[in-house]
C-alpha cells in the first residue's frame, strides 16, 4: 500500500509514570491520547492497560473493557492489543483480552527474549519515584525473560482464529523471522502476515539502520516480499525517527508513541499526539499519504469495528 500506516503505542508496560508526566494511566486519558493521535494522522491505535489508582501495567479484563470502550466511542481507529502480559502470566491469561474483547488486531510476540529495563533505574533515586512499584519493577527486569515458546505462540494464534481477530507479529530479532516461517510451514500462521520490527530494546535487536536493512533483507529472504507486510518500531531517541524515516523510504509503515521513545525532541518531553504530528509531518514532506482507518481494514482484511467485543 503506498499510503503510511501511522500506529501510535499510547502507553505500553515497559515505562514507568515517573519518567514522564504524559504517559496516559487512566481509560480516560487514554481515550483522549488516542483521539488527538487519530486527528493527528494515526489509523492505529495500540493498547496496553494501566491500574488507574497507580499506573502499573494490568491485565485486568474490566479495565481493558472500560479503555476500548472510550476509545470506540471518541475515534474509528483500528486498536491493536497487547498480549505480551506480565511477570509469571501464562499464554491463557496474556492473551485473554482476545476472546474476552475481540479486537480487530491483536500483537503475537514471535519469540523469547532477555527483556531489559533496569538500566532506566540508574537516572533515578528511590525518593524519585511518584509510586511504590516502580523502582522494583525495573531492577527485577534484569532477571526476566520475555516469554515466547512455540507452544505459546500457538495458544495466541489458536484464540486469534476463533475471535477473528487478525494478529500483528513482533519481532524482536533476527531469529524471530525464522520462528514465522517454522509457524508458517507447519500451517498455523497464513500469509500474508503484519509485522513489526521492534528494535531498540534491550535484549533484542538493536535500533540501527544497519540492523533495519537486515531485517528486512532476511525477512525477503525467509518468508519471501510478497508474504508480508511491515512496520519498524524505534526505542528511544532519535531512534524512534531515524528508523521510521528510513523504513517509510524502505517501504514499510511505522509505530510511533510514549511506549517506544518519551521524547519529541532532544531533551523535550512528548505528549503522544506530538509523536505523531511529527512523523506527519515527516511523511508529508516527501508527498507519502496518510492511510486512514478504513484503508487499514481494507489492505489487512480487517473484521471491522462493527464485529468488536466492546
Amino acid at each position: 500500500m503506498d499510503k503510511l500506516i501511522i500506529t501510535a503505542a499510547l502507553t505500553g508496560a515497559a515505562t514507568v509514570p515517573s519518567q514522564s508526566k504524559h504517559i496516559p494511566v487512566t481509560p480516560d486519558q487514554l481515550a483522549e491520547d488516542a483521539e488527538r493521535c487519530v486527528e493527528a494522522g494515526a489509523a492505529v491505535i495500540h493498547v496496553h492497560a494501566r491500574n488507574p489508582e497507580n499506573g502499573m501495567p494490568t491485565g485486568d479484563m474490566d479495565v481493558f473493557g472500560e479503555l476500548l470502550q472510550k476509545i470506540k466511542a471518541r475515534t474509528d481507529a483500528v486498536v491493536c492489543t497487547t498480549t505480551g502480559g506480565g511477570f509469571n502470566m501464562t499464554p491463557d491469561e496474556r492473551v485473554k483480552v482476545v476472546p474476552t474483547w475481540k479486537p480487530e488486531l491483536a500483537t503475537c510476540n514471535m519469540g523469547s527474549i532477555n527483556f531489559a529495563l533496569y538500566p532506566v533505574a540508574r537516572h533515578y533515586k528511590s525518593e524519585d519515584y511518584q509510586h511504590d512499584w516502580e523502582e522494583q519493577y525495573l531492577l527485577a527486569s534484569e532477571d526476566y525473560i520475555f516469554p515466547n515458546t512455540f507452544k505459546g505462540i500457538r495458544t495466541y494464534l489458536e484464540y486469534m482464529d476463533k475471535a477473528n481477530t487478525r494478529p500483528e507479529f513482533e519481532l524482536y530479532d533476527v531469529g524471530h523471522i525464522y520462528n514465522m516461517a517454522h509457524m508458517i510451514d507447519r500451517g498455523l500462521i497464513k500469509t500474508p502476515v503484519w509485522c513489526q520490527f521492534v528494535m531498540g530494546v534491550l535484549g533484542g535487536i538493536q535500533a540501527t539502520i544497519p540492523d533495519l536493512v537486515h531485517m528486512v533483507e532476511t525477512a525477503n529472504r525467509v518468508i519471501g516480499k510478497e508474504n508480508y507486510n511491515w512496520s519498524v518500531i524505534g526505542v528511544g531517541y532519535p531512534q524512534e525517527f531515524e528508523l521510521a524515516t528510513v523504513g517509510m523510504f524502505m517501504g514499510g509503515h511505522v509505530r510511533v508513541g510514549l511506549e517506544d521513545n518519551l521524547f519529541v525532541r532532544r531533551r523535550q518531553f512528548a505528549k503522544n499526539h506530538e509523536l505523531v504530528e511529527r512523523m506527519a509531518g515527516i511523511a508529508k514532506e516527501y508527498e507519502r499519504e496518510l492511510a486512514k482507518p478504513s484503508d487499514v481494514r481494507e489492505f489487512l482484511s480487517l473484521k471491522g469495528i462493527e464485529n468488536v467485543g466492546y
